[in-house]
């Protein structure tokens, strides 16, 4: 049985405004290095978003492809999760957010690549290697920010206590999904703590956290980043280069 446009579109999603988040700190890190390499993180991002966009564009089969799902939708039509259009306002939050999606999107990967889809098996297949990598970058930041200074101590704690409301809605159970979210909150929950331990981090008490996401109800900030994401495409229909 074919995985409905729906849930592949929350996963791509996910993917596409990730990686328009971590495009904004191109030139902007606190060393060059890092610029580079959040560059490659967002292209990896991307990357997966593409496959996926096409993927869900042909199982609509309404003549979509990639472009037109990422550029001429509106936000109430976006799947992804809230936590990835949050701004990114300071780097320690770029930095917990990156763990908090990686570390879900790796198990995530993995179960795709060993399900019944063949599409979502090679997509899964590729893109688990590359979360692999950001998981262990954005792991390594955490804890030299967390085991830091005074000063870089309380701002990746401020972005773990602002950030981990939000990722409630990673898991909502969805037994229809091709990976029902309810079940990777174990993996995912294994590797932030111990992240978080060796960063010397207090893990938040769990409770409310906001949603919405998945049935396009977003924040303010999606709007905003799709004005600037999508502006060139909608003023130049059809144009190519």
């Amino acid at each position: 049985m074919k995985p409905s446009v729906d849930h592949v579109l929350a996963i791509a999603d996910d993917a596409l405004i990730a990686a328009q988040r971590l495009g904004e700190w191109y030139a902007a890190a606190p060393e060059m290095e890092e610029d580079v390499a959040l560059a490659n993180i967002a292209l990896d991002q991307l990357g997966a978003a593409r496959l996926l966009l096409t993927y869900a564009g042909e199982l609509e089969g309404a003549g979509r492809d990639e472009d037109a799902l990422a550029f001429l939708r509106d936000d109430r039509e976006f799947r992804n999760c809230l936590l990835v259009e949050l701004p990114d306002a300071d780097f320690a939050v770029t930095i917990v957010k990156l763990l908090f999606l990686s570390a879900w999107q790796l198990p995530l990967y993995a179960a795709l690549a060993e399900g019944d889809d063949e599409r979502l098996a090679a997509i899964g297949a590729k893109a688990r290697k590359e979360s692999a990598y950001h998981l262990d970058h954005s792991s390594q930041w955490t804890i030299r920010l967390g085991d830091g200074t005074e000063e870089s101590h309380r701002r990746v704690q401020a972005a773990v206590d602002e950030l981990w409301p939000y990722t409630h809605e990673l898991f909502a159970a969805d037994p229809a999904a091709p990976v029902d979210p309810a079940n990777l909150r174990g993996a995912w929950l294994s590797t932030i703590e111990g992240v978080l331990t060796e960063a010397t981090l207090r893990r938040p008490a769990d409770g409310w956290g906001p949603a919405g996401g998945r049935t396009g109800v977003h924040t303010e900030h999606l709007s905003y980043l799709l004005a600037e994401m999508q502006v060139l495409h909608r003023a130049h229909p059809g144009a190519s280069w």
